[in-house]
């Protein structure tokens, strides 16, 4: 879907302008998203599987939820929004952990040059997975996996990329660091 983002300086602040994804994309402006990383208690982690259709990594078993932040929209509301339409569950502000924020940098070979701030946050799944609802669009399935396979992801195939593993490690300790609380 394509949709009005705001476009970034490489170091996060704002131009005043405004352009549609597809074209944020094509000409590598920068722009923000969120990630959003769901764990259970007993140590798992939801894993939405990426729609064939989507342009980067179709098929791929990623983040439990991620998108673009709308022009104009706030981070935390964009996370409450994206978590909502991706898989139904409605979350609180009180319940998204902000964990950091990441450059990343990466041109695909259809041309896709993602140049975003991810803004990343954790919260504590406490849904059942069979109440959550996908959009067709976007997920062709989730799955609650070990934590661990954050860490792991080496060895996984078609599970996270694992050119970005030091990423998924972090997210992995700030989780258990939750969990510990």
């Amino acid at each position: 879907m394509d949709e009005l983002i705001d476009i970034l300086t490489p170091e996060g602040k704002s131009t005043g302008k405004r352009a549609l994804k597809s074209e944020a994309h094509k000409s590598g402006w920068f722009h923000a998203t969120v990630h959003i990383w769901l764990f259970t208690k007993d140590e798992k982690i939801l894993l939405q599987k990426r729609a064939l259709t989507k342009k980067v990594f179709p098929g791929l078993w990623d983040i439990s939820v991620a998108g673009h932040i709308a022009a104009g929209e706030t981070i935390l509301s964009a996370a409450k929004r994206e978590v909502f339409e991706e898989i139904g569950l409605v979350l609180d502000a009180n319940e998204l952990i902000k964990i950091g924020t990441r450059i990343h940098q990466v041109t695909h070979a259809n041309g896709i040059q993602d140049n975003e701030h991810h803004h990343v946050f954790i919260a504590e799944l406490k849904e059942p997975i069979a109440n959550l609802k996908m959009q067709v669009e976007e997920v062709d399935g989730i799955q609650l996996f070990d934590l661990a396979v954050l860490k792991k992801t080496k060895n996984l195939e078609n599970v996270l990329l694992p050119r970005f593993h030091e990423y998924y490690v972090t997210v992995y300790k700030k989780i258990i660091t939750q969990l510990t609380k």
